[in-house]
């Protein structure tokens, strides 16, 4: 008997890959910066500011100057009524009433703070879009094949039965 064993011969392609990617999108948009400057109150310390400002600190403070005028007036009065108190003489009262009032001040008082400055920011417009990949994959069956081995019968010797009787002895 002459036997070879079956081959198997198994074979699977590579399997194809796809790859798709839509890259990561990032957009920023930004806003100006506004920066606002109010001097308003420097130039009332400057010269004035506008004539409707100024008009109102004359009017106020010609209404305050002449409150004092007469409240000045009326102590002068007072003095000039005590003339039996001694020093309390006209020249002695009206001597010391030799300054001139002035006039009141049209512009506002200096300071640090006059200029107002004021920055308006935006934070940006930040958009992002994350990268999206695709992936396809084919995967290829395996190819199977087999290959029978032989098997090979050979008889050598036929089956058969022979007698062979003892040999009889004539001789007796």
């Amino acid at each position: 008997m002459d036997a070879d064993p079956g081959q198997y011969s198994i074979r699977q392609p590579k399997a194809e890959v796809q790859l798709n990617t839509r890259p990561a999108k990032l957009t920023v948009e930004s806003h100006p910066i506004i920066l606002r400057v109010d001097q308003s109150k420097a130039f009332s310390a400057y010269n004035g500011g506008n004539m409707i400002d100024m008009n109102a600190r004359i009017y106020s403070g010609i209404q305050q100057q002449f409150l004092q005028n007469m409240a000045e007036r009326v102590q002068q009065g007072n003095q000039l009524a005590a003339i039996h108190k001694s020093g309390n003489t006209i020249a002695n009262i009206v001597g010391m009433d030799w300054k001139s009032q002035p006039f009141p001040e049209t512009r506002t008082p200096a300071s640090f703070d006059n200029v107002e400055t004021r920055v308006d920011t935006r934070p940006p417009d930040i958009n992002f879009q994350p990268a999206v990949s695709e992936m396809n994959v084919i995967v290829n069956k395996p190819e199977i094949e087999y290959q029978r081995g032989k098997l090979d019968i050979y008889v050598k010797q036929y089956a058969s039965v022979q007698y062979t009787p003892p040999d009889i002895d004539i001789g007796l």
